[in-house]
C-alpha cells in the first residue's frame, strides 16, 4: 500500500475494530453475552450497571418458562450489548410484589435501570408454545431492546432455513410437487 489515503482508511478502520473489540469486552466483563440467574440481593445492581437489560422472571416448575428461557439463552450471545438475566420468582418475592408480576413467563425489559416494557406470557409471540427464537428476536427489536442484525448474519439465517426446507421436501427443484 504506497497509497497514504488508503493507509489511512486502512489505520481508521483498524482502528474501528479495535474499538469495537474493546466495547464487547467491556460488556462482557459486566456480564453482557451470557444468560444467567441472579439472586434477589443482586437484581438492582444487574439492572442498573447496564444501559439495556432483558430480564426473565420463571418458576423452575413451569413448562413455558422453561421455552422462554431457551430462547433467551440462544439470543444472548448473538447480543453482546443487552444484558439478559433470569430471577426465580419463588424467591425474589419483593420485586414481583414491587413490579406487579402477575403471569409466568414474565419478560421485562429495562433501559438504563428503568422498566420500560414487558412481555407477559407469550400473548407478543403468538400465544403458542412454538415460536421461533427469531420471532422474540425481532419482538425485541421492535421494542427497542435488541439491535437489529448484520446483513451477513441474516443471509446466513436465510441459507440455513433453505437448507432445511430442501431436506424436507428432497427435491432438488423448488417448485416440483414430487417428493
Amino acid at each position: 500500500m504506497d497509497d497514504p489515503e488508503l493507509e489511512k482508511l486502512h489505520a481508521d478502520r483498524i482502528a474501528a475494530l479495535k474499538r469495537e473489540v474493546e466495547k464487547r469486552e467491556a460488556f462482557k466483563r459486566q456480564g453482557h453475552g451470557e444468560y444467567r440467574e441472579v439472586s434477589e440481593g443482586d437484581f438492582l445492581g444487574e439492572v442498573t450497571r447496564s444501559e439495556k437489560v432483558i430480564c426473565h422472571f420463571y418458576h423452575k416448575e413451569f413448562y413455558r418458562c422453561k421455552i422462554m428461557d431457551k430462547h433467551l439463552k440462544t439470543l444472548a450471545p448473538r447480543h453482546v450489548d443487552t444484558k439478559f438475566i433470569r430471577v426465580d420468582a419463588e424467591n425474589a418475592p419483593f420485586f414481583v410484589t414491587k413490579l406487579a408480576i402477575k403471569t409466568l413467563p414474565c419478560v421485562l425489559l429495562f433501559s438504563k435501570g428503568i422498566a420500560m416494557d414487558r412481555l407477559v406470557g407469550f400473548q407478543d409471540l403468538g400465544t403458542k408454545d412454538d415460536f421461533t427464537t427469531t420471532k422474540l428476536e425481532n419482538v425485541l427489536i421492535k421494542k427497542g431492546m435488541l439491535s437489529k442484525k448484520k446483513k451477513e448474519e441474516d443471509d446466513e439465517d436465510a441459507e440455513y432455513q433453505e437448507s432445511i426446507r430442501r431436506s424436507v421436501r428432497s427435491s432438488e427443484n423448488l417448485d416440483s410437487d414430487s417428493d
